[in-house]
């Protein structure tokens, strides 16, 4: 979700900074600049992503029209640069900490916000007719759960980790696979498909979960696109561009 936003935010000219963790979580790696912690640079549908090692490296970034990724995962960066916006966009469905002083304007995706309080405005994330709408007073719709449906599938399309430990995946994004078919360990324990489709997401080889924890998906629509970013993150980045052009012309 937060590439979605990032890409929206660069197309129209800004200048972004994004913070991951040390060992990105993330599962849908060729359509997520979170990926250049891993490899040093990606590129997401033509708009190029770096490891930054330091803030002065990132700023440097920006005369390249590069987006920098920072190892930071407390966003200590908000407070060294004071940036006019920010977005939580961790998807936690809960806030872990956001405060609305952080910025001129401060953003949160989906639960966990609330728009007036600890935020000036919440995107919804939900899918449905309310989705990139964004919303200045009060919350997102509330978590379910359950992840969106497509074709039908809700939970069955997600990959979790049986138990604590490293994951060894056996399958690749872009594999079509069958219901059954193993596309993971973690530590010895298999991982099989619930559904049969294509793996959309999977999550880096060596990375420790803790048990429960995301470690990919499946789309049961055959004819999925693995390599662009996704009608949702999008919608989402919409949303989140509407707010940041809505506050800069206020300014004016």
């Amino acid at each position: 979700m937060a590439t979605g936003v990032a890409y929206r935010l660069y197309k129209c000219g800004l200048d972004v900074i994004m913070t991951e963790i040390s060992s990105p979580l993330v599962v849908r790696r060729k359509v997520a600049f979170a990926e250049a912690v891993y490899e040093g640079t990606v590129t997401v549908d033509g708009v190029k992503a770096s490891l930054a090692q330091t803030i002065d490296k990132a700023l440097e970034m920006f005369d390249d029209r590069i987006i920098p990724v920072l190892v930071d995962p407390e966003a200590e960066v908000v407070k060294t640069l004071y940036p006019q916006v920010v977005v939580d966009a961790r998807m936690a469905k809960r806030n872990l900490g956001t405060t609305i002083d952080e910025a001129p304007l401060v953003i949160g995706l989906g639960p966990g916000f609330v728009a007036g309080l600890d935020v000036h405005a919440v995107i919804e994330t939900c899918r449905g007719h309310r989705l990139g709408r964004v919303i200045y007073r009060g919350g997102a719709i509330d978590d379910t759960g359950k992840p969106g449906a497509v074709n039908g599938f809700t939970v069955e399309r997600l990959l979790r980790a049986p138990v604590e430990g490293v994951v060894k995946p056996c399958r690749v994004i872009g594999d079509l696979v069958e219901k059954g078919d193993i596309v993971a360990f973690v530590e010895d324990i298999e991982v099989k498909a619930e559904i049969p489709g294509v793996i959309r997401g999977m999550i880096k080889d060596g990375v420790r979960v803790s048990q429960g924890t995301k470690i990919g998906d499946i789309d049961p629509r055959k004819d999925t696109e693995c390599d662009t970013i996704s009608d949702k993150a999008l919608s989402v980045g919409g949303g989140v561009l509407e707010a940041v052009f809505s506050f800069l012309t206020s300014q004016i």
